[in-house]
């Protein structure tokens, strides 16, 4: 299976920008098979080249997310990065947890510091890790894994510091052994700019940073989603919210346009790929992949 950071390497200059997903591990039965046998297919139409598969919060699905990334990498020979986090774990059991990641074939890892259960304020476990830069150190030190990290472009929101201090953070998570940055969602494709500019001109890097992008689906479940992440809502999108919050049909409609409308900024400034956080769904992500008239394309295709 390839290496994410092979992926982006391959790509040629001025070609389709690398397509990538986001699951999460469904909580029923009835879940798993509307992921695997509906959504999955609809999305694979569109010829994505990597797909991530989260863990819950404390470290709560950890099973299950391999158990995904197994049954999608063996049955659709998809690449599929299993995140790995540094809550509820020491250090010899995620020594374990790579080996049975290793075992499955699976090379390609997203490390990542985690959420705690319970909304609760985060705390290293003995034994374990306390930042997430150690913890790609100890990836790198142990085999040859392809690591991806989070990157925030308004800065983490357990950063007190301020986000340039949140951003020489990433920096640290990238010298340990990190090959390339996913970003936590955005609104404002001008945060992401000044990120990415940041990165590159005043602090060296030169990994792929990649936009995660989300279409928002309802006004109360991305009201929740950016309170527990961090994220803003610029006021013109907060009032187009308000204006339509009780018909999510329309919301919906409005959240593609608005994801099309950030992809195609962000091509023309000329990323190397969009991550979507599909939230399990299979519609919106398609319906925007297909406004940008990049589906059914290959890495290797130019986009338009």
């Amino acid at each position: 299976m390839r290496l994410i950071r092979d992926i982006f390497r391959a790509r040629p200059v001025g070609a389709r920008p690398i397509l990538s997903f986001e699951f999460f591990p469904p909580k029923t039965e009835e879940g798993d098979r509307t992921l695997l046998e509906k959504t999955l297919p609809a999305l694979l139409q569109t010829r994505p080249d990597f797909c991530s598969v989260t863990y819950g919060a404390g470290g709560s699905t950890r099973h299950k997310t391999l158990l995904i990334v197994d049954r999608i990498q063996k049955q659709h020979q998809l690449p599929a990065v299993a995140h790995l986090t540094c809550v509820n774990s020491t250090r010899e059991q995620i020594g374990e947890l790579l080996e049975q990641i290793r075992s499955l074939g699976v090379k390609n890892v997203l490390a990542l510091r985690g959420d705690p259960p319970d909304g609760k304020e985060f705390q290293s476990t003995p034994g374990g890790f306390e930042y997430s830069s150690e913890l790609v150190s100890f990836i790198r030190e142990r085999a040859d894994f392809c690591i991806g990290v989070a990157g925030f472009p308004e800065g983490h929101i357990a950063c007190k510091e301020g986000k340039h201090a949140d951003w020489r953070h990433l920096k640290e998570k990238l010298q340990a052994g990190a090959d390339y940055v996913i970003t936590q969602l955005f609104f404002e494709n001008s945060d992401f700019l000044e990120f990415r500019d940041h990165l590159t001109r005043q602090l060296g890097i030169s990994v792929p940073i990649v936009p995660g992008i989300v279409s928002i689906l309802s006004a109360t479940q991305i009201k929740r989603f950016t309170a527990l992440c961090g994220a803003r809502i610029p006021a013109a999108l907060q009032a187009k919210l308000t204006e339509l919050e009780n018909d999510d049909a329309a919301v919906a409609e409005f959240g593609i346009e608005y994801a099309t409308r950030q992809c195609e900024g962000l091509i023309k400034e000329g990323v190397p790929g969009i991550h979507f956080y599909t939230l399990n769904k299979a519609a919106a992500t398609v319906r925007i992949i297909e406004n940008l008239g990049l589906a059914g394309l290959t890495p290797s295709q130019g986009s338009p």
